[in-house]
């Protein structure tokens, strides 16, 4: 029948250990790619002209491979791709490196039209102009859309409300790639037309991650980086859509909640390993970022 078409037809199961599929709603699926081996894992699976494709890297690297190996899209750490073709089929030949993390969404146009249809203004291939024209878009992953994918990636929750929890963080994780303030536009943000001054605040998120739990002031950072502290602050908001601080906080509360989650730290361990001296403050913390304590975050797992 026709809808098979749009749906996966995928390598054997042994095969695909790392691969995980789940479907939101009839043709809207989330696929979750997870290696944590030491060799390349190979995918392929059918997807028909009608689909658009997001696909976001969190964790390492992997590439695409189009017209049967003539041409390769690679996707690195923190970066998303934005496909969507309607000339032609587009179907996934995934290669995924080792330790690598990999979560895409796939959806029928019209489904994704009937998402934005009051939307088409300002986004560019939803115009009457452009509907039917073929369309590649590469950005970053913003803080907030980590926090989502990663919660996609390490879901714990009872089975059964699984379905309705990934229905809410595919909606959620869409409405935050096109949120519009975060979105930067280049001719309307001068900023990020300089090259120097983009690599300048990719280093300073660099030394940020590396030293969350001793990071350096905003000055100090701008000295470090060779960018007055303005434009850092003016450019790490254009560029990653959040403050610097404030992208912190929610990388050092996602990184504590995978650390509970493997159970081999304890909450103060944790508090420690991403910043925070006393339990006391890492508690407030982490319960201002997820509504919960460490501690029944933890009974959660174990329920």
């Amino acid at each position: 029948m026709e809808a098979s078409k749009n749906v996966a037809q995928s390598l054997p199961a042994k095969e695909i250990g790392f691969y995980e599929e789940t479907t939101i709603s009839p043709g809207f699926f989330i696929l979750k790619f997870n290696s944590e081996t030491d060799e390349n894992q190979n995918f392929k699976r059918e997807v028909s002209s009608n689909f658009i494709q997001f696909h976001f890297c969190i964790k390492g690297s992997a590439s695409f491979v189009f017209n049967k190996g003539n041409y390769k899209l690679s996707i690195q750490e923190g970066n998303s791709l934005l496909l969507y073709n309607p000339q032609r089929d587009l179907p996934l030949d995934l290669s995924l490196n080792p330790h690598s993390w990999v979560l895409s969404v796939l959806l029928p146009i019209n489904k994704f039209h009937s998402l934005f249809s009051t939307e088409a203004n300002y986004i560019t291939f939803l115009s009457e102009e452009n509907k039917d024209r073929k369309y590649y878009k590469d950005g970053h992953i913003s803080p907030s859309m980590a926090v989502v994918l990663n919660q996609l990636m390490n879901y714990n929750l009872h089975p059964t409300i699984k379905p309705l929890y990934f229905k809410a963080k595919a909606y959620e994780l869409l409405s935050l790639y096109f949120n519009r303030p975060a979105d930067a536009d280049v001719e309307q943000c001068p900023f990020l037309a300089d090259e120097d001054n983009v690599s300048k605040i990719k280093k300073a998120k660099q030394i940020m991650v590396a030293r969350m739990a001793e990071p350096p002031t905003l000055q100090q950072l701008a000295d470090e980086i060779n960018l007055p502290l303005n434009k850092l602050k003016e450019g790490f908001k254009q560029v990653y859509g959040d403050s610097v601080f404030s992208f912190l906080f929610d990388y050092k509360m996602e990184v504590a909640r995978q650390l509970l989650a493997t159970g081999s730290h304890n909450v103060n361990e944790v508090g420690l390993k991403v910043g925070y001296s006393t339990s006391s403050h890492f508690i407030a913390a982490f319960k201002k970022r997820f509504g919960t304590t460490p501690k029944k975050f933890l009974m959660g797992l174990n329920a």
